[in-house]
């Protein structure tokens, strides 16, 4: 049995969540989100908390019970608290700016990059090089900080490029720096 399945979901004050059949709506302080889940599982309101069961012990039944789970408590989590990422620039002379809702990027291109974000998502920009991604659907923040990462991913001698917070690129030595050779 699916070992983050069978946790139950607590239900934060304020938060609301309706149970039609296989959709389900939650409505929170932030916003609201509604998914349809697959027939394989089905969700329970007990007091407080939502179970999600599995109809069957078919595989595919197993293969969704932790999965459903993750989803609707990702939804109950983004309407009570939102999700963020942090994007951070390194280079010299890149930079990021919000002009109304959209993020524009200086980033060594002959070009600005212009990127709009989808519905829900908001770009926020701290001391020019700082990028927060933020909305309360955690898989459209994290594809929205996918795109804003690929326009200029970090690259292996400089390390200049949009990183994730915290994350680590292993740098190459480049040619001159790798063997003591001829000059």
């Amino acid at each position: 049995m699916s070992r983050i399945g069978k946790r139950p979901i607590p239900i934060p004050p304020k938060v609301t969540v309706t149970i039609v059949g296989q959709e389900v709506a939650v409505k929170g302080p932030k916003g609201e989100l509604t998914r349809v889940l697959p027939p394989e599982v089905t969700l329970e309101q007990v007091d407080d908390k939502l179970l999600v069961k599995r109809q069957n012990e078919s595989r595919p039944a197993r293969q969704r019970h932790g999965l459903c789970r993750t989803l609707v408590f990702n939804m109950v989590e983004g309407v009570s608290q939102g999700f963020q990422r942090k994007l951070e620039i390194q280079g010299v002379g890149y930079r990021a700016q919000v002009q109304g809702s959209n993020l524009v990027l200086n980033i060594g291109y002959s070009h600005q990059v212009e990127i709009k974000p989808p519905t829900g998502i908001q770009f926020t920009v701290e001391s020019n090089t700082n990028v927060f991604v933020s909305g309360i659907d955690k898989e459209i923040v994290g594809n929205t900080a996918a795109k804003v990462r690929a326009v200029r991913p970090p690259e292996v001698y400089k390390g200049k490029g949009i990183r994730y917070s915290g994350e680590v690129v292993r740098r190459k030595v480049g040619k001159a720096g790798g063997k003591g050779g001829k000059k």
